[in-house]
Formats: structure tokens, sequence, C-alpha cells
């Protein structure tokens, strides 16, 4: 199972190099690793008994040889986004003249792994600069400092976006480990699925990504 360890005090970070690589805050980490799953969904499998990730879908925003970072993007907790930005001391500035804005605020905070789960990192199509973001793709950007939730309370932040408390961190071999004991089914990510569609249908979702129906899905092993 992906490791767990203690959280920390922030909820999100002040700062921090940009585009530095967030994984290098995972300890414990060693040997190589033959494949990169990065953008890539990891699909719980029904042998997945584990009652954190059992029935999720896993973003994975970093996988090389030292292991794997992900976030869990199907597991809302019942804090919504303003809810986290007052209690950072952000005051969403609302605009009742601007609908399109409430419903950013308005989406649920994610339960997004076991590892530090009071951080947070927020995943976002690209939308400016800030201090502490790494670019997975083109399309998807993963951000831990405070200054993402700034903008996003100014008014002046990523509309799609994914804001999570927690992530998921696997050791060297960990991961690829648990895909051949038939844990997870991999598949190129699509960013629709992350920032457009409902919570609820995002595990089916991403399973027809792989041609499979939820209702078929055993516990035989598969993945692309």
């Amino acid at each position: 199972m992906p490791k767990q360890s203690k959280p920390v005090k922030a909820i999100i970070e002040p700062g921090g190099s940009r585009r530095a690589s967030v994984f290098s805050r995972i300890p414990d980490t060693v040997g190589p690793s033959e494949l990169n799953l990065a953008n890539h969904f990891l699909i719980a499998m029904p042998t997945m008994l584990d009652p954190i990730f059992g029935g999720t879908v896993v973003y994975l925003c970093e996988h090389n040889p030292e292991g794997a970072l992900g976030v869990i993007i199907n597991k809302p907790t019942d804090m919504t986004i303003d809810v986290l930005l007052e209690r950072i001391d952000l005051q969403p500035e609302t605009d009742p003249a601007d609908p399109a804005r409430l419903p950013v605020e308005a989406r649920p905070v994610m339960f997004g792994g076991p590892v530090q789960v009071e951080r947070g990192f927020v995943l976002h199509a690209p939308a400016g600069e800030f201090a502490s973001m790494m670019k997975v793709t083109d399309q998807v950007m993963l951000t831990t400092s405070k200054d993402v939730l700034e903008a996003v309370a100014s008014g002046a932040g990523p509309q799609r976006l994914l804001v999570t408390l927690g992530c998921a961190g696997w050791s060297a071999g960990q991961l690829e480990q648990e895909i051949v004991k038939n844990g997870w089914l991999t598949v190129a990510a699509d960013p629709a699925i992350i920032f457009d569609l409902p919570i609820a249908e995002r595990f089916a979702a991403a399973l027809k990504l792989l041609g499979v129906d939820p209702m078929m899905l055993s516990g035989e092993a598969g993945h692309a």
C-alpha cells in the first residue's frame, strides 16, 4: 500500500523553488524503476480492499526510479474550497455579477491520500506562475504553494482545478509490485475527467478509457 507519513502543520506551503520536485519530500526511496506512469490514472481493482484506496482513481503526478507520487481524484471530503480558503485566512472575492466563479469555490476539497494529510496539493490547468509549481503535462500542473489559493480567492486563479488535502506516495518499486499483484489498472490520463466530470462519474470514466465496463470488472489484471 502507498506509505504514510506524519502530517505537516501547514495546510499549503508558503513558497518554494518554482517547478521543484514534489516527490523529493517523500522519504525512504531507493532502487530503480523501468516504468514511467506520470500522467496516468491508477484505477483500484476489486482486489483492492484497503479502506483508503478501494474504489479510487489516483492521478500520478510523478514517477521515477525513486518512487511515485499522486493524488486521489474521486474521494471528496466534507470541506469545500471556500471553507478551506477561510481556514488559511483568505477571503473569497465573489462577484454576484460573475457567477462563473461560484462553482470553483463551492467545489469539495478532495482527500488526496494518507501522506501529509494537512498539506494542500492543487492540480490545475496552466494559469500563471506559482512559487512551487511542477509541470506534469502541458495541460496539468501541480502546485503546493499558498499563492495558487490566493489567486483563486482573488478571482485570478485557474478555473480548472482540483484541490486535495494529502497525497499518495510509493517507495522505489512499490507501485510496480502492487500493479503486478493486480492492485491497480493503469491508463493514460484524460484531464477532462479530473477537472470537468462530476466526482461520482470519474471512476467509470477512467475505466472506459480502457474500454472496460465497470459492471464487468473482475479481479483479473490489465493495464495500458
